[in-house]
């Protein structure tokens, strides 16, 4: 009896067919999966988004079955619109997540068909920035959507809207205003995209403050700062303020070094040695190395050496390297060319003179 009011419920045949397609879904699903798996693995962009939309597909293939099998139940069966709603909300929610998936999974690959650890990293940080700039940014238009069309299925959001529009002249103003800190790093974060100013991995002056890019969001920039402290900075900023941007076309770098030394410092011998530090260290590309004078004042010349790198960080070591050097040389070899303050007493000076006494020129001289 019980198995015959069983068979007879209106809802046993809709529930044992969405039990049969669940199923299906899943096996569909897994043999796919496994098969483009195996035949895109030489492929790595593809590769990647097929891996990253996995689980998102586990869940969207068995709701598109779900959803065809109640469009297909009777319409006068009990509950069935509260169930086609509600699966038609998983739906669009599961879709938006495999959207989003594969946009991030597309950009994984790309990354990694470009890695940037290489010395000469210039091209795979310029397509590492745009990727993930404009991935953030279609995720983040992908889940408004998506939002939008979940509200769009229930009547009442509907009424709300066309209520809305109705004082859209107000409301966009007030909505402009409130949402322009919103749209404006939107519209940043897709000309830093674009025109790069910035890359993942520059280093920049911003502030006063020295750094390399660590992540660029869809509404700020992270600077990791040399002592590991991080300066968080708007999007807007790397548009509408100047900054200095060391990687910008290549990593290398002139370094300079400045040192005062007295005016009897013979230079050729100090020529000799910055030619022995800058040679001998690891640090220098071997592009360029000179020393000059570039200023005298009254007490001091001062010298500048150049010398070049293939990066920031090896700049600032080699050109560590070169002053310590050069004030070790100074130290033991010429000490009294090192900057000194001399103070001269005239009449002290002119009585230790072997030509004058103690109380002044002698009668002799006076009188010739």
């Amino acid at each position: 009896m019980t198995k015959d009011m069983l068979l007879a419920h209106p809802w046993f045949a809709p529930c044992l067919s969405a039990l049969i397609a669940v199923c299906v879904a899943l096996v569909v699903h897994r043999i796919a999966r496994a098969v483009l798996l195996r035949v895109t693995r030489q492929t790595v962009v593809l590769h990647s988004l097929l891996a990253h939309i996995g689980s998102a597909a586990q869940l969207v293939m068995p709701l598109i079955a779900l959803q065809a099998v109640w469009q297909a139940a009777p319409d006068d069966l009990r509950f069935i619109d509260s169930v086609r709603h509600l699966n038609g909300l998983l739906l669009i929610a599961a879709t938006t997540w495999l959207a989003i998936r594969a946009v991030n999974g597309f950009a994984d690959g790309v990354i990694a068909r470009h890695p940037f650890e290489a010395a000469d990293n210039l091209q795979a940080r310029r397509i590492l920035t745009q990727t993930r700039v404009l991935a953030r940014t279609a995720c983040t238009v992908l889940l408004v959507a998506g939002a939008a069309m979940m509200l769009m299925t229930f009547p009442g959001a509907r009424q709300v809207g066309a209520s809305l529009l109705a004082s859209a002249g107000v409301i966009g103003i007030v909505a402009g205003l409130a949402a322009k800190p919103v749209f404006s790093n939107l519209i940043a974060g897709l000309q830093i995209a674009l025109a790069q100013p910035i890359r993942i991995d520059d280093v920049l002056i911003v502030e006063g403050e020295w750094g390399r890019v660590e992540e660029i969001t869809g509404t700020f920039v992270v600077l990791k700062i040399w002592d590991d402290r991080r300066l968080i900075l708007p999007l807007t900023y790397f548009i509408e303020k100047p900054f200095q941007n060391w990687t910008r076309h290549s990593a290398q770098l002139l370094g300079s070094v400045f040192i005062h030394v007295d005016y009897s410092t013979p230079l050729a011998p100090l020529r000799a040695e910055v030619e022995r530090i800058v040679k001998a260290a690891p640090e220098w590309d071997g592009r360029f190395f000179n020393l000059v004078v570039t200023d005298a004042t009254d007490r001091t010349m001062q010298l500048r050496v150049l010398c070049t790198s293939a990066s920031s960080g090896l700049s600032w070591d080699l050109r560590c390297r070169v002053r310590e050097g050069l004030i070790d040389f100074m130290q033991r070899e010429y000490p009294q060319c090192l900057p000194q303050l001399r103070i001269s007493d005239a009449p002290a000076a002119r009585a230790a003179s072997p030509e004058f006494g103690p109380n002044g020129p002698p009668m002799s001289a006076l009188a010739s």
